[in-house]
């Protein structure tokens, strides 16, 4: 399980959309092998040198996207992220979109929650509120 914020969440889906507002739409998270999939307001799930968030809105030159790293996965902050990585999101880099019309409506209906937590299997994601 990755766990995230749900203020940080909120903070990355807002920047995918308002860079997308000042920018002209919202990234293809699959580099354009899946036309129009994800071009719309969420956020990206990477696996990389850790596991995180990251916002999807259109870029201006020069300019970088919101990240926020999972708790359990933040390379600068736990020793053991690599380990932790290959063990729940797998070996290889990766990427999937998670549509803002699946986590906001949640987020809106459960104000005593405070994290997401991110599920990982080899079909599907799925997703809890987590109050701590």
């Amino acid at each position: 399980m990755f766990t995230y914020p749900i203020m940080a969440v909120r903070k990355v889906i807002a920047r995918g959309r308002a860079d997308a507002a000042a920018n002209g739409g919202f990234r293809n998270p699959y580099y354009g092998t899946r036309p129009g999939e994800g071009e719309k307001p969420g956020l990206w799930l990477v696996g990389d040198e850790g596991v995180y968030i990251i916002s999807n809105g259109k870029l201006a030159e020069g300019q970088k996207p919101l990240i926020v790293y999972s708790a359990e996965c933040h390379p600068n902050g736990n020793p053991d992220w690599g380990d932790y990585k290959r063990r729940h999101f797998g070996g290889d880099d990766g990427i999937e979109f998670i549509d803002a019309d699946l986590l906001i409506p949640s987020f809106d209906r459960n104000f005593g929650a405070t994290h997401l937590g991110v599920y990982l299997s080899e079909d599907d994601i799925s997703f809890s509120l987590i109050t701590r």
